[in-house]
């Protein structure tokens, strides 16, 4: 097990990671959006956001190791961090990427073993994937990450490379842009099969679809709120998220009339 004594983590999604690998009793500080688990960051010091942290805070935690993500964390902060402490930077692109991720954690914080077992049901779940997917015809998903104005993702980010392995076609997947920004005009033009709203980042609800479904913006095209977690969090939650997601698109193969 790490020799560590305090870690500071700056992400989300880490934080639950440590939870999972047994190391929830080391963190010293976490962000205010670190929410899971819930009873074990509840007694946890809060250092401002994750585009905001409290630096001074951070520093007198006197933590062995910070844990930062390139895309959710400011680049200044995190050269600022580097600079003093201990980081272990992470940015997955990819499922495979999260495997990757995973192991290096491990090794960083000294739970090989533990980190083994989430990487094995990453993998499992990949060939049931596999197996379940073959032959069967693929959905075109349009999944906004924002609203006013509208984004999404093109084929370099994780969430595309999760939508395509649990057996979807990102219809922004050809932008230049990682993160467009979409005009009406040219979402009119996606023509998806199915349009997912996550609750992260941006906060869509039931008043954000009944919106939308009023608009007429996407015609006769089934508009559904998903938990935004299992799209953009990424570590120990992986593999049981891009189950649920292939679960949930096979189940609603059906609303669009897709046929095997």
């Amino acid at each position: 097990m790490t020799s560590l004594r305090k870690i500071v983590s700056l992400v989300p999604s880490l934080t639950q990671t440590l939870f999972d690998f047994g190391l929830g009793d080391l963190l010293v500080g976490v962000t205010r959006y670190c929410v899971e688990p819930s009873e074990g960051v509840a007694g946890i010091k809060t250092v401002g956001g994750t585009k905001n942290p409290n630096l001074t805070e951070i520093v007198d935690l006197e933590p062995d190791i910070v844990l930062v993500n390139s895309e959710e964390n400011r680049r200044q902060d995190i050269v600022w961090l580097e600079e003093r402490f201990e980081i272990c930077e992470t940015a997955p692109r990819s499922v495979l990427g999260v495997t990757e991720m995973l192991e290096e954690l491990g090794v960083r914080l000294g739970c090989q073993a533990e980190a083994e077992a989430f990487i094995l049901q990453i993998r499992a779940e990949l060939t049931r994937i596999e197996i379940e997917g073959c032959g069967r015809q693929r959905l075109r998903v349009f999944a906004p990450v924002w609203q006013a104005p509208w984004m999404s993702f093109n084929d370099d980010t994780y969430l595309h490379d999760l939508l395509k392995t649990a057996g979807a076609d990102n219809v922004c997947a050809d932008f230049q842009d990682r993160y467009p920004v979409i005009s009406e005009d040219v979402i009119g033009d996606l023509r998806p099969d199915l349009v997912l709203l996550p609750s992260e980042p941006f906060p869509f609800d039931v008043p954000h679809q009944s919106e939308i479904l009023r608009s007429g913006m996407f015609p006769g095209c089934p508009v559904l709120l998903v938990d935004g977690r299992d799209y953009t969090w990424h570590g120990s939650m992986t593999a049981a998220a891009l189950g649920r997601i292939h679960d949930f698109l096979l189940g609603h193969r059906r609303l669009v009339g897709a046929s095997d």
